[in-house]
């Protein structure tokens, strides 16, 4: 595991789901500002944001990034959902991984 990895490391999500995830910043630093976020296929290396995260809006209150939903992921791929946030004069980058498992 990566140390910009999330600490529950990857995830699993089926191809019917649509999800909302959530990165809580506080064992890290404090009140993030001003997320992104652009989600890969590892498989293919392709950015594929716009169709499994078609409205990219994520939002940040207290410690907590709330993603938008990610859907419409394919059997046996796996993701990196790439998050970039502000605190300060900072920028960071954390990221999860999403396996698709049916």
């Amino acid at each position: 595991m990566s140390i910009l990895e999330i600490q529950e490391g990857l995830q699993y999500q089926t191809s019917s789901e649509i999800l909302i995830y959530g990165i809580t910043t506080t064992n890290w630093v404090s009140s993030p500002t001003s997320p992104s976020c652009a989600v890969y296929d590892l498989d293919t290396g392709t950015d594929v944001t716009s169709t499994v995260m078609p409205t990219n809006t994520p939002s940040a209150s207290g410690d907590v990034i709330t993603l938008s939903p990610l859907r419409a992921l394919t059997k046996g791929r796996t993701y990196r959902v790439e998050v970039v946030f502000v605190v300060g004069a900072s920028t960071y980058e954390c990221y999860l991984r999403v396996f698709c498992e049916r």
